[in-house]
């Protein structure tokens, strides 16, 4: 098991444990099977108490992970082929969000998501998943492609924003994503979104009104980034670990809230430490919810989703 943060410290050491009573083992050929299995279970214990109590800024690091699978990993898994389409027809190809038709189990799909790269060339290519304008409407040159031939669409969602340059907002950043949040909200084909990592601020929202909105375990969705609010309250990042107690941004506390619609499990410390299998429930959730929805009546799901959206954030004083 991969470990990369200070609060995996104890699995860690306990792994370190393993190994060396094995290494002793197989040195002396003494049997310590009962000391092995007695540490196996103190590491399952502490395994398990650890990750099903990450507060919010830990999950934020999880789910910032270098080696968790995106979107292209996702539809490499998921998916039984994919045909990338390109371009807003208007600008450019933003590198930044692919999409394309799939085919998942023998049901065509319009998969779109955030890229963010593998490596720091990939990572500079694609932008770190950061869209300009035109690839939120590339995307929603896509959606409306898939409500031409009547497919199903799927949005998965990892982004630490929207890109906040100069020249995305002389391009109409904030229209694009607005246009995007009124077209996806009338879109007459059912829709799940899936947060896969990062979903921050209108960057995510920009791709993310569906039908079923989840998340994954461990990630987040806020209106910012904890560095960006810790900046803007404290002037200064120090804050961070509180400001993402304050945002409320994991998937337990979306869910709580009513912002969501449901939770998906990861495998045991995360994504990153077995994508095959993170993948393979991923693809089972997609294709449930999408056998939910495929045969709703489209008017009543158009209704729905827009009274869902409409109703967050109401109070009665």
């Amino acid at each position: 098991m991969n470990i990369s943060f200070d609060f995996e410290k104890p699995i860690a050491d306990l792994q370190q444990q393993i190994e060396k009573v094995k290494q002793v083992a197989e040195k002396t050929k003494v049997d310590m099977s009962a000391t092995i299995a007695e540490l196996e279970a103190k590491l399952n214990a502490a395994k398990e108490q650890i990750y099903s109590n990450l507060n919010g800024w830990q999950k934020v690091q999880i789910s910032r992970h270098p080696e968790r699978p995106y979107t292209l990993q996702y539809i490499d898994m998921i998916c039984d082929s994919f045909v990338e389409l390109h371009g807003d027809r208007t600008v450019k190809d933003d590198k930044a969000i692919v999409g394309g038709f799939a085919s998942i189990n023998g049901q065509t799909v319009m998969v779109i998501g955030h890229q963010k790269g593998t490596n720091t060339k990939l990572r500079q290519y694609r932008n770190f998943g950061m869209a300009n304008p035109e690839g939120y409407r590339k995307a929603l040159r896509l959606m409306k492609l898939a409500e031409k031939f009547n497919k199903p669409v799927v949005t998965l969602i990892d982004t630490p924003g929207a890109y906040p340059g100069l020249e995305a907002e002389e391009r109409g950043q904030g229209e694009a994503i607005a246009r995007n949040l009124l077209e996806m909200s009338v879109l007459k084909v059912p829709v799940v979104c899936v947060i896969i990592g990062e979903g921050a601020s209108g960057g995510a929202l920009g791709i993310g009104i569906g039908d079923k909105v989840l998340m994954l375990e461990h990630s987040w969705y806020s209106v910012i980034s904890p560095e960006n609010c810790s900046a803007i309250l404290w002037r200064t990042w120090d804050h961070k670990e509180k400001a993402a107690e304050c945002l409320k941004l994991t998937a337990n506390d979306m869910l709580k809230n009513g912002l969501i619609d449901g939770i998906v499990p990861e495998p045991m410390g995360g994504a990153h430490q077995d994508p095959t299998a993170m993948g393979v429930i991923l693809k089972n959730t997609i294709l449930t919810e999408l056998e939910l929805l495929k045969n709703r009546d489209l008017d009543s799901l158009v209704n729905e989703r827009i009274e869902k959206f409409c109703s967050m954030g109401v109070v009665t004083e």
